[in-house]
């Protein structure tokens, strides 16, 4: 007989959905591979979602709510998951990040977590936790979902111009990102600027860094180290960056030139025609 791996429900949220679906599993007289043919999947899957040795993701999630006819739990559920899949120490961040009525954020290195495609996220996520990409790259797809509400926070991203040459992954995927980026060309609560080389020395050069207003909280500053965010409401902090932040908008190339600038990047640099023997 199969050993059989009990859960402890309180564990984790990862824990409570494997407790919860093989218990309606069960309930609903189905098997492992029962289930896992109606929603598409293999019962070894299913398995392990069940004994919280994988991660669900939300495609998972409402395929189970319609095979066993539990009314939006599972899809509710994993969101919380997934957001147990954040680094703890970046959790209180997205928390609030999910709550901001308005995001502004200067990038200097990468593009911002929020407008990242999944093969994007893949390739960053693969240098340092290459044992943990899938159930990471479902986390941050996951945090993208306050974009789709129906009060979507306004967010204003400037990116380094660097940002747009630095090679993540390879050039199908970087022009797969550059391309994402320009969908939002006329989204109307998401405005992207690019910092161009020509500016010189600015505001942003000690770093990222991203500045978080609510309509019933006080502002906050977020930044990161290699292991580590930084949250702060102290009104000199936020001052002095907001205005910082301000004076990197004005010195930006506009929406429209930056749009242009990124389709020229994509195309000149990640070009299907180009040589792939090119730098």
């Amino acid at each position: 007989m199969a050993n059989i791996r009990e859960l402890d429900p309180s564990a984790s949220p990862l824990d409570y959905f494997g407790y919860e679906l093989r218990r309606k599993r069960e309930a609903a007289g189905m098997r492992l591979a029962d289930l896992g043919s109606v929603i598409f999947c293999t019962g070894s899957l299913v398995g392990q979602i069940e004994t919280a040795k994988k991660v669900p993701t939300r495609e998972f999630a409402e395929r189970a709510d319609a095979a066993l006819m539990t009314d939006g739990f599972f899809s509710r559920l994993v969101g919380l998951v997934l957001r147990s899949q954040l680094p703890t120490w970046f959790q209180a961040f997205a928390d609030m990040e999910g709550r901001a009525a308005y995001i502004s954020t200067y990038q200097c290195q990468l593009v911002y977590g929020l407008l990242q495609t999944p093969d994007y996220a893949a390739a960053l996520l693969t240098v340092e936790h290459r044992d943990r990409v899938e159930e990471m790259v479902a986390a941050r797809m996951e945090r993208q979902r306050i974009l789709e509400r129906e009060q979507a926070p306004a967010l204003w991203v400037i990116l380094d111009e660097s940002v747009l040459y630095r090679m993540v992954g390879d050039r199908e995927v970087m022009r797969g990102q550059l391309a994402h980026l320009l969908s939002f060309r006329h989204n109307p609560w998401v405005h992207l600027q690019v910092l161009p080389y020509s500016v010189g020395a600015h505001t942003g050069m000690m770093g990222s860094f991203t500045v978080l207003r609510f309509d019933d909280h006080p502002d906050i500053h977020y930044s990161e180290s290699y292991d580590q965010g930084h949250m702060t409401a102290n009104p000199q902090v936020i001052r002095e960056r907001s205005v910082g932040y301000a004076r990197l908008q004005a010195t930006a190339l506009s929406p429209e030139e930056s749009a242009d600038l990124i389709a020229r990047v994509m195309e000149e640099r990640y070009g299907q025609q180009q040589d792939p023997g090119v730098a």
